[in-house]
């Protein structure tokens, strides 16, 4: 938690059905990404979207699925000790600003609580986003993405991440939410990020058995 910083992110990867699946379907290494959220003297925070309501939504006060803000501490531990997910973190470098954090903080205002896709639905997407855009369509600006961001019904844990990327300007814009899965933050996939930024290499999290959430 000491480590953690704004922009930094978690990846987890899980043998059940259900994360198989998403590894399957997303052609991934892993099946969740989330990003850190840690300014000032709040907690540091877990921004991600997952079909889970275990935890309450930091943002909202509630417990819901979909796009979600939790206490950073109790999602690890939740992802790593009762999902049983492996965990790993990748530092941002430089670090995220001011300007970067409430660029963050929007995109929480603007998509939290959006709905989680069933897996179909996902796989759908996935497709979809690599689909070749048509010349017209190319034509893509800051403003063209936050309409995109109004349109999604539902989202995933790596578009939501990406979206905050974007509007962070860490992620040139260009591309469809959907074009990004959770391997796309694995160090494998070599993701260029804007400005001289980057993502370290993953440093693996161990929790210790029967560490309890607050």
């Amino acid at each position: 938690m000491d480590l953690a910083r704004t922009g930094d992110v978690w990846l987890f990867r899980g043998s059940s059905v259900a994360d198989r699946a998403i590894q399957a379907t997303t052609n991934s290494p892993i099946n969740h990404v989330g990003m850190s959220v840690v300014i000032d003297d709040l907690p540091p925070l877990m921004w991600h979207a997952e079909l889970g309501r275990s935890l309450p939504d930091m943002w909202s006060g509630n417990h819901h699925r979909g796009v979600q803000l939790h206490d950073l501490r109790s999602a690890v531990l939740t992802w790593a000790n009762r999902y049983g997910q492996r965990a790993w973190l990748r530092q941002l470098s430089p670090a995220a600003g001011r300007a970067m954090e409430d660029a963050a903080l929007r995109t929480v205002a603007r998509l939290d609580g959006t709905p989680f896709p069933s897996t179909a639905q996902m796989a759908g997407r996935w497709l979809y986003g690599r689909v070749p855009r048509r010349p017209r369509l190319l034509r893509w600006n800051r403003r063209g993405s936050e309409a995109e961001e109004r349109r999604l019904e539902t989202a995933y844990c790596a578009e939501v991440v990406a979206l905050t990327y974007e509007a962070m300007g860490l992620l040139p814009a260009g591309r469809r939410p959907n074009w990004y899965d959770p391997g796309r933050f694995w160090s494998g996939d070599d993701l260029e990020l804007a400005d001289g930024h980057r993502l370290g290499g993953e440093i693996t999290v161990e929790t210790p058995a029967g560490a309890r959430i607050r």
